[in-house]
């Protein structure tokens, strides 16, 4: 963060002081919320949630070397006290990136905004220092927070901005302002709380109506529902997508051996050949979105495909490929799922299998109301369409929806099976799978399935897998 002193931070978030002997003391170091968090230097802010509330930490976190803790009520140590420490926290981040010098990159979409963020970031900080969203902290909590962990030295900051509902986008684009918005796609993701894809793309276009005129809208040109957000800014604005008339695209797209996209990139400013590291075709669209951002930015063709064909994953759990010693990969992208992530998935597990034996471990997709039925039958029928030897799905109602579609679409679907929790799905993998075989394991983040995957990873190194 950008050093504050206390008496600066309380004007700023309307609190009073409390406990401060010394207001000019500044916060050099990152604003947090998790007390493990703390450093010498640190601001601590105090939210009170289900189970925890973070003013029975202040002392700690004072003792840990946080100058003061930002709260909603005196806690005996340091404090700025403030009505509400969401907002008072907003107003913070809000503050603090209007003297920022760094351009503000923002994006949203149904699904890959996390990891086109992180190719965004990698891609940017090979041309100046970059601060990027940790995860999938795109809320009114997290996006703050990674607001705040900027410096002086920070030229990009980029954003991942997530919506529940009409108003959150706009509300997340006041705190912080972007100068280039980025929206990937309009799916189903939570639909059962929006009500419909219209109300999604309503709820989305509210980042390109926040951009000012000097500023830039980057827009998929294959998704009809983002196409249109166009009328919505007055930024220019720039198409990526596999559209002939996209303004970056990609041509001659392919997958390699082990399932890893290769494609050229074509730009205003030229073309160059990318092979990325990542796994599954659907990142091409993230990579071409990630350029796009880079090339309104000034990067050249070649220095962004250089950037994307040495980019790896930076988030846990979305597509992380481990190979045990015996020959078994594990594929864990169980860190969330809907219907568009679930058929990207599974066909990038049908590319990594060819010539070996794969297993789909599935569970619930949440949030999807009246589609859920439907929305699940076809993730089965597709795991059969797409010849995958084995559908594993766990847990309640949703997932014997996967197993029935599955069954119903023909004679591969009697390979399906349905199983009731995480260790009945962990003791027939371990019973079953041989050397060779490929597993992806995928649901909402709810469902916890990447216990599966860490548990098969246990199995592996320990030996224990069934080899016949």
């Amino acid at each position: 963060m950008i050093a504050l002193s206390l008496a600066e931070i309380a004007s700023v978030v309307g609190g009073q002081t409390h406990d401060i002997p010394d207001p000019s003391v500044q916060v050099t170091a990152p604003v947090v919320r998790d007390s493990r968090e703390v450093e010498p230097g640190s601001l601590f802010v105090a939210f009170v949630g289900e189970r925890v509330d973070g003013h029975d930490f202040a002392e700690q976190v004072v003792e840990a070397g946080a100058v003061a803790v930002l709260a909603s009520r005196p806690v005996g140590v340091p404090a700025i006290v403030v009505e509400d420490v969401q907002s008072a926290l907003g107003a913070l981040a809000r503050h603090v990136v209007r003297r920022l010098g760094a351009t503000l990159v923002a994006l949203t979409g149904s699904a890959g905004k996390t990891s086109t963020k992180d190719l965004i970031a990698q891609v940017l900080r090979t041309k100046a220092p970059t601060v990027f969203t940790p995860g999938s902290l795109n809320n009114e909590i997290g996006l703050p927070l990674t607001a705040l962990s900027a410096t002086e030295e920070t030229k990009f900051l980029v954003l991942e901005m997530g919506a529940r509902g009409i108003g959150h986008i706009r509300y997340l684009t006041e705190l912080t302002p972007p100068k280039i918005g980025l929206v990937l796609n309009v799916g189903t993701a939570h639909i059962g709380e929006f009500g419909g894809r219209e109300q999604i793309a309503q709820a989305k276009g509210e980042l390109v109506e926040a951009l000012p005129e000097d500023g830039a809208a980057i827009l998929n040109a294959d998704d009809p529902l983002v196409r249109a957000m166009a009328s919505r800014t007055k930024a220019k604005v720039l198409l990526f997508g596999e559209a002939d008339e996209a303004d970056v695209r990609a041509e001659n797209v392919r997958l390699t051996d082990t399932g890893q996209p290769a494609f050229r990139l074509c730009t205003p400013s030229g073309a160059s050949d990318v092979t990325m590291r990542l796994y599954g075709e659907h990142h091409v669209s993230n990579a071409l979105a990630a350029a796009a951002v880079a090339h309104e930015l000034g990067m050249s063709a070649e220095e962004i495909a250089t950037a994307l064909s040495e980019a790896g994953s930076l988030s846990r759990w979305r597509m992380e490929v481990t190979e045990r010693p015996d020959g078994v990969t594990i594929v864990n992208d169980a860190y969330n799922a809907n219907p568009e992530s679930m058929r990207a998935a599974l066909r990038a597990l049908a590319a990594m299998g060819q010539g070996r034996r794969t297993w789909a471990v599935l569970g619930k997709m949440a949030e999807l109301g009246d589609e859920a039925l439907a929305e699940h039958d076809a993730v089965g029928r597709l795991a059969v369409r797409l010849n995958v030897g084995k559908l594993v799905a766990v847990g309640g109602r949703e997932a014997s929806w996967l197993q029935l579609g599955a069954y119903n679409e023909g004679s591969w679907g009697e390979e399906s099976v349905h199983v009731s929790d995480a260790q009945a799905a962990v003791d027939l993998l371990r019973s079953e799978l041989r050397p060779g075989d490929v597993v992806l394991v995928k649901a909402s983040r709810s469902v916890g399935l990447e216990s599966i995957a860490q548990a098969l990873l246990e199995t592996g190194a320990e030996g224990e897998v069934a080899a016949r």
